[in-house]
């Protein structure tokens, strides 16, 4: 039986949209979630023809659950663009991305709008404002999933973009995402030429309890997707600890000399939950995490 849990994407591959052929090339690129981005790297001069692009990149994708479209912030009129682009369109991203979001209402407020127009994709917030940190928990119960704009949050800081300067955000969404069972994601690596950055960025991402890792760069997802996708490995260590305990008649046992109990069985269902509905959704026809019966 397939799980009920709900398939949370681990890599996400943020690509301009400033060239039609450069949006569908990335598509070839092994990313849970292909971002077509209309924000930040998009020139206010070019923000008309990077919807044009965005809407032909869309129409041409036929099964769309699985791209994202990044939004400008609530507020302007390319927002209100961007919204009217989307809504307007027949084939629709599976997921939203907001930025610079200060405050819940305004995913709430979104997703009243899109739900208008018959469409409810899953919306998730760039936290990267001093007012989204502040009030943090009630933005993760708002959105979908949240993912780190450390450049931003480090610019109104005045600070370099560095874990320890944003490690309490960091742990601060951890916990939220945790308590609202929504997706957690790490910001991109700006040190493209220094791929120990990138390394050191996924191994506290993950010790933090983060599900994945957005990029602008393609030759990162091998890394990001090796350390956040679910693999076989895991996936039979979790099962080991369910039927260990379950044998033991729920209570505590030795697996492999390690104490387990209830505590381990909960975190190894969550495994095997997730990492079932991550591949009914996001890795078929892909080597690796073999199919779930």
């Amino acid at each position: 039986m397939r799980s009920t849990t709900r398939a949370i994407p681990r890599s996400f591959l943020y690509t301009p949209a400033l060239s039609l052929e450069r949006v569908l090339t990335a598509r070839s690129y092994d990313a849970d979630v292909h971002l077509i981005d209309l924000e930040d790297s998009v020139p206010a001069p070019a923000k008309e023809e990077a919807r044009a692009i965005c809407r032909a990149a869309l129409d041409r994708a036929g099964d769309a659950r699985n791209l994202a479209v990044r939004i400008n912030p609530v507020g302007t009129v390319d927002h209100v663009r961007d919204v009217a682009l989307l809504t307007d369109g027949t084939v629709r991203p599976g997921y939203v991305f907001m930025t610079m979001v200060r405050f819940p209402s305004e995913p709430l407020l979104l997703r009243e709008c899109l739900a208008s127009a018959g469409w409810s994709p899953e919306i998730f917030v760039t936290v990267e404002t001093v007012e989204a940190v502040h009030d943090l928990d009630a933005v993760a119960g708002a959105s979908d999933g949240l993912i780190l704009g450390s450049a931003d949050l480090a610019a109104t800081l005045g600070i370099d973009i560095n874990p320890t300067g944003l490690l309490a955000t960091r742990q601060a969404m951890a916990l939220a995402c945790a308590r609202h069972r929504t997706t957690c994601v790490d910001t991109g690596n700006f040190q493209l030429a220094d791929p120990s950055a990138l390394h050191e960025e996924i191994a506290q991402a993950r010790a933090l309890g983060f599900h994945g890792k957005g990029t602008v760069h393609p030759k990162e997802l091998d890394a990001i997707n090796a350390a956040f996708r679910p693999s076989p490995q895991e996936m039979a260590e979790a099962r080991t600890v369910v039927d260990a305990v379950r044998a033991a008649g729920d209570g505590v046992t030795l697996v492999d000399g390690r104490m387990v109990g209830p505590p381990f069985v909960r975190r190894a269902r969550e495994t095997l939950g997730r990492g079932e509905a991550w591949q009914a959704r996001f890795g078929t026809a892909r080597p690796g995490l073999p199919a779930t019966p």
